[in-house]
């Protein structure tokens, strides 16, 4: 393995438990704030694409249809993955009105999982990907496109149950803390 492939999982590793320290306690939730990180990924998602389409060396040839099909299965996976993690995440609804959030530990290994499995596919796909005739730029969009709609996805869940909590109706993730 080179730097390359080793590197993101070293970070991962250093990252665990500071992600796993912070989601420990809810936190402060603002619904009208859940519109910036999706915003900020999507652009950073968008930057990232056109980088790579930048990168010399690499081929630029029209995508196929099987490499849209694959660009439309990356956001169609990543929407659910983030519709379901948005949904893991219990909110808390104070006797003052605020709102607090707590992603659940299934969330979290959901992320992990995905993150090392998108390293070990990444790491076998680009060099099988014209024998099965994907382009590489294709490949590596669509785990991009899977991030992103993952994130905004997530957001979206979450803010309409923040909205539908603020507005006192029910929901099946929320507690009411006295």
């Amino acid at each position: 393995m080179d730097p390359q492939h080793y590197i993101p999982l070293i970070v991962i590793a250093a990252m665990l438990p500071l992600i796993l320290l912070r989601n420990r306690r809810p936190r402060v939730l603002h619904p009208q704030r859940m519109w910036i990180m999706p915003v900020l990924m999507c652009a950073l998602m968008g930057l990232a694409i056109w980088g790579t389409w930048m990168q010399p060396g690499l081929s630029h040839a029209p995508f196929t249809p099987l490499d849209w099909t694959l660009l439309a299965a990356g956001v169609l996976l990543g929407g659910a993955a983030g519709w379901w993690r948005g949904r893991m995440t219990t909110i808390e609804k104070h006797a003052d009105g605020t709102l607090k959030a707590q992603t659940s530990p299934i969330g979290l290994i959901l992320i992990i999982s995905l993150l090392l499995g998108r390293r070990a596919l990444d790491a076998w796909m680009e060099p099988h990907a014209a024998s099965l005739g994907l382009s590489v730029m294709a490949v590596t969009d669509a785990f991009l496109l899977f991030v992103a709609a993952m994130i905004v996805m997530q957001r979206i869940e979450m803010y309409v149950r923040a909205r539908r909590v603020e507005r006192g109706e029910t929901d099946a993730h929320v507690e009411v803390s006295a």
